[in-house]
């Protein structure tokens, strides 16, 4: 299952875009205000599939299958000329 934090809420009121970010990633935040639990934020339908007996992942699990690329008329590159050229793409002058 998704891992579960403890947030205070001032932490939410002054980062929520920051939390609902990590729920959205499939954790479970609970709420706290003095320290004292008050509430859980869980990714939508997570409890469902809790109570369904799946697991919840926080990413994706099944296979994407094959890619379908389209031809947009470039050249065929082989692993070294990509190699080379993402390698080049880091390099700075000077």
């Amino acid at each position: 299952m998704g891992s579960n934090r403890e947030i205070p809420l001032r932490e939410l009121n002054q980062q929520t875009s920051r939390v609902m970010a990590r729920v959205e990633a499939g954790e479970t935040v609970t709420i706290t205000k003095d320290g004292v639990p008050i509430g859980d934020i869980v990714p939508h339908g997570a409890r469902d599939r809790i109570r369904a007996g799946r697991p919840v992942y926080a990413f994706r699990t099944d296979e994407m299958g094959l890619l379908d690329l389209p031809d947009l008329g470039g050249p065929a590159l082989g692993d070294d000329e990509i190699d080379e050229t993402l390698r080049g793409m880091g390099a700075t002058d000077g």
